[in-house]
């Protein structure tokens, strides 16, 4: 969709490219976008399903594929690369963790290469998907130019607030199996109410502490990552409106997102490896 006529508006273009697909359950069946503007919890963003489905297909597919290739001798480029990620994980594992289990290697892995996939799509110019969303969907050319297009497309999973908040909470649930596992349901409890000050008149005051804090934590897990790949995807957006001349200055930016995107992804690894080894750890 380019941003010329004057039909479309900036504020509309962007509005347009900041709405995800939506799909839901109504009295008529299933519908689709406006539709579901009223229908409550239960609406599917099935572009960020899809994508993020995609996505980890590829990282399974792709690390397997490389798993069955991996030669003793001296490794192609594709294994190479492979092979420092894998290392690169392990290290960081290995540095951070200090409990003992042989899934939180393979987690981080999944979490950095799934992540840092979800971030790369911001690195496409936002009309490509969106225009070709509307072509498949039989869109006339005459309607994508004018902003009259019913499709909404949005590819980058992070931007969306329901896929960053599923990995945290994913990633919380993992922290409370991790603590019961190790100290017990009373030892995950007594850490609650118990901590940091053992006194039973303070029992009450520590629950509610330690409550906050623990779920402070996948919170604030998704909104950095949301935060911060939102706010890019707004930018590009912005480029965008600039209509035939973007390329240059998408680029641009593009290139700043080289540290930007694996760097997001690595945080969001660290931090979930640090919180693991924290509820790992007996007070």
């Amino acid at each position: 969709m380019a941003s010329t006529g004057d039909s479309l508006t900036s504020q509309g273009y962007i509005q347009h490219h900041l709405t995800n697909a939506k799909a839901c359950f109504t009295d008529q069946g299933l519908s689709f976008n406006y539709a579901c503007a009223d229908a409550g919890f239960w609406t599917w963003h099935i572009d960020t399903l899809a994508w993020s489905i995609i996505l980890g297909l590829v990282f399974i597919l792709t690390f397997r594929s490389a798993a069955k290739k991996a030669t003793t001798g001296v490794p192609g480029k594709f294994q190479c690369a492979v092979e420092m990620i894998v290392e690169f994980v392990g290290k960081s594992v290995k540095d951070t963790y200090h409990g003992s289990s042989q899934l939180i290697a393979p987690l981080s892995l999944t979490i950095f290469v799934w992540v840092f996939l979800m971030n790369f799509m911001d690195w496409i110019p936002v009309d490509w998907i969106g225009t070709l969303s509307s072509v498949i969907a039989g869109d006339s050319w005459q309607t994508i130019e004018s902003g009259q297009s019913h499709v909404y497309h949005k590819i980058v999973p992070t931007t969306d607030l329901n896929m960053t908040f599923g990995l945290s909470f994913s990633v919380l649930a993992l922290m409370i199996y991790y603590a019961i596992k190790i100290k017990g349901v009373g030892g995950f409890l007594k850490e609650l109410y118990a901590h940091p000050f053992n006194t039973p008149w303070l029992y009450w005051f520590n629950l509610i502490l330690e409550t906050i804090a623990l779920i402070a934590k996948p919170v604030s897990l998704a909104l950095r990552l949301f935060g911060n790949m939102y706010a890019a995807e707004l930018i590009f957006i912005l480029i965008a409106t600039i209509g035939l001349y973007q390329l240059p200055v998408h680029f641009v930016w593009a290139a700043f997102h080289l540290l930007v995107i694996p760097l997001q992804a690595f945080i969001f690894m660290m931090l979930t490896i640090v919180y693991l080894s924290m509820m790992s750890e007996k007070h």
